[in-house]
């Protein structure tokens, strides 16, 4: 029997430069959660991730590359999680709590509701990068196998026009309450925030 050719083992100076870029994405996403994209320095987020500018320059041309290999990484580990969470139920009632368990994290997930803000401001700011974000969102549920969720929900049989709104609705509402919440908690609380959300998802997205 053939065996398998194995994979070449990475050296130590490869090892070092992945880790370094890990590094880099996670100090990225502190900085411009904290300060914003338009605020933040390269100095800053080098400084964060423990290393020099010349760590940075040699892992991101400019700061704007760094921010859409945020943008990637953010939106495929989300999708990433959510093929996750339908692999493992087998009717659409299950589905629906997950889903709905999965999408009230993100009003306590303030970090990551922030950046999508600062992405889309970024955006709004400069308008070649709208298209860019639009194409890195297709070009990551492309390479992902998402037959499960349209099964379980029944996209395929809803009006896709429809189905585009209700994530809509939902994202706004998110985006909304969670940075209202950040601003004004004594107005908003995060229990608020999260009763509010449950009862918008059972309305949009389960019927209820």
């Amino acid at each position: 029997m053939a065996t398998r050719p194995q994979k070449p083992s990475r050296n130590k100076h490869q090892l070092r430069t992945e880790e370094t870029h890990r590094k880099l994405l996670a100090a990225g996403l502190r900085i411009f959660a904290r300060d914003g994209f338009e605020a933040s320095r390269i100095e800053d987020i080098a400084a964060e991730a423990g290393h020099t500018r010349g760590a940075f320059y040699a892992n991101f041309d400019t700061k704007e590359d760094l921010f859409f290999a945020l943008l990637e990484q953010q939106a495929e580990k989300r999708v990433r999680g959510i093929q996750a969470i339908l692999d493992q139920v087998q009717t659409r009632e299950e589905a629906l709590g997950a889903l709905r368990a999965f999408y009230l994290e993100g009003a306590v997930d303030r970090q990551r509701v922030l950046m999508t803000l600062e992405f889309k401001l970024f955006a709004l700011r400069h308008g070649n990068a709208r298209a860019e974000w639009a194409a890195a969102h297709q070009r990551i549920r492309a390479s992902l196998k998402l037959e499960s969720m349209e099964r379980l929900l029944g996209s395929d049989v809803c009006d896709p026009d429809l189905q585009r709104l209700k994530k809509v609705v939902l994202e706004i509402m998110l985006s909304g309450l969670v940075l209202e919440h950040a601003y004004d908690p004594k107005r908003v609380s995060q229990k608020d925030a999260v009763a509010l959300l449950g009862r918008m998802f059972d309305l949009v997205v389960a019927g209820l």
